[in-house]
């Protein structure tokens, strides 16, 4: 992963008043009570209910700058290394301070902490999925503002690192600049929309414009505008050949749900399947597994037919982009079909189900004396535990 927070994005500290606005109002009534009757030293532990990618350091970059600008003492210790996997329930980190001050960060921290954690997983495990396929971060346009934005970008550069780790070649950029240092890039990647095909009048005369603008841009031409896929693709290849034989040409696949790739019905998909991946449709498939693999939109089988076409044309170094829906059980299906894609344009990586993304803060020490409300003692550090007989988190019980 590379570069930090910007100072104008998650990072930059709030002044006190937004604060207290943006807290829950019993975290602001507990500061007024803990100022009358005495300040404790507490510590906190953060952690989800499920299995997820470490990805805190947007969430510590902003409570280091909090802390600094309120004046409060205190440290975080991570109890794990960013993008490690953590279980149910286990601890990513401990924060440890002021009671009064500390108390009213704890919404705008977990905000900042299990949304991310979750994307990082799910980016992970779409980029392990597929090891040998590029990722390009598409999810900007889904996000409910920057903070969003950002939040999503960063943990899905976590999450990538994590599985680069692991022989993956992950995500290698973004669609826009503001988030690219994330990957390392120095802007984002992207060459049309259907609106330029449109105001074109044809995919071809769009590819002309594009690189009339931009002669020294590789071409990715998207292909589904007037339903030619194919059609399309061909004739760009053919008024371009150096750069389709030089490998600069791409066609991005983007077809919608509604309707087949040019040229496929049910029956000629099974086909294109049997011919190159036949072990991928001789076993039990779910609905959503076989429109993955053989329905509408950007199916397997509409990677395989388009990698066909291409071949048999003579344009074997045209590289194939997809997008639509590219999230980790639809990575799985593509693998599964050894669906011949070079990257994959996505911003399925932000949760599905939000509810997964809630993160907790749950006081485990006092004045360094450990208490927690019960049925959390496992948040309690292992030398805290005293021998006593503590439930495990899922975290223990389980392997990842």
């Amino acid at each position: 992963m590379a570069g930090a927070a910007d100072a104008s994005g998650i990072a930059r500290p709030l002044d006190d008043g937004a604060i207290a606005a943006r807290t829950d109002a019993y975290f602001n009534r507990t500061r007024t009570i803990v100022e009358r009757f005495g300040d404790r030293e507490v510590t906190y532990a953060l952690f989800l209910r499920r299995p997820v990618i470490a990805a805190f350091r947007l969430m510590t970059d902003w409570l280091e700058a909090t802390m600094r600008a309120r004046g409060l003492p205190g440290r975080i210790e991570p109890h794990c290394t960013e993008g490690d996997w953590v279980g149910a329930g286990e601890p990513l980190l401990y924060v440890t301070g002021s009671f009064a001050g500390l108390v009213q960060l704890e919404t705008l921290m977990l905000q900042k902490l299990g949304p991310a954690c979750v994307a990082a997983h799910n980016a992970y495990q779409m980029c392990a999925a597929l090891p040998r396929v590029r990722f390009l971060a598409m999810e900007a346009r889904h996000c409910a503002g920057f903070e969003m934005q950002e939040l999503m970008a960063y943990a899905a550069s976590v999450g990538s690192e994590a599985a680069r780790r692991e022989g993956a070649l992950g995500f290698v950029g973004c669609a826009n600049d503001a988030t690219s240092h994330f990957y390392g890039a120095a802007a984002g990647f992207g060459t049309m929309p259907h609106a330029l095909i449109g105001y074109a009048g044809s995919t071809l005369r769009a590819a002309e414009m594009f690189h009339e603008c931009y002669p020294d841009t590789d071409l990715t031409v998207l292909s589904d505008y007037f339903g030619q896929e194919v059609t399309d693709t061909l004739a760009v290849c053919r008024r371009f050949p150096e750069l389709a034989a030089a490998g600069r040409v791409a066609v991005r696949l983007d077809t919608h749900g509604g309707r087949f790739l040019e040229g496929l019905d049910p029956a000629s998909s099974y086909a294109v399947i049997e011919r190159h991946a036949p072990r991928a449709i001789r076993r039990y498939r779910s609905d959503a597994e076989l429109r993955h693999l053989v329905g509408t939109g950007v199916s397997a089988a509409a990677i395989w037919r388009m990698r066909e076409a291409l071949d048999e044309a003579g344009f074997p170094a045209v590289r194939i982009v997809a997008s639509s829906g590219f999230g980790v059980a639809k990575c799985r299906v593509m693998a599964d079909a050894d669906a011949p894609v070079d990257l994959v344009g996505t911003g399925s990586f932000i949760p599905d189900s939000w509810n997964e993304t809630y993160a907790t803060a749950d006081i485990v020490a006092y004045d360094g004396e450990p208490r927690v409300k019960v049925g959390r003692e496992f948040l309690l550090r292992r030398d805290q535990r005293n021998g006593q007989n503590i439930p495990r988190a899922d975290s223990e019980k389980k392997t990842p």
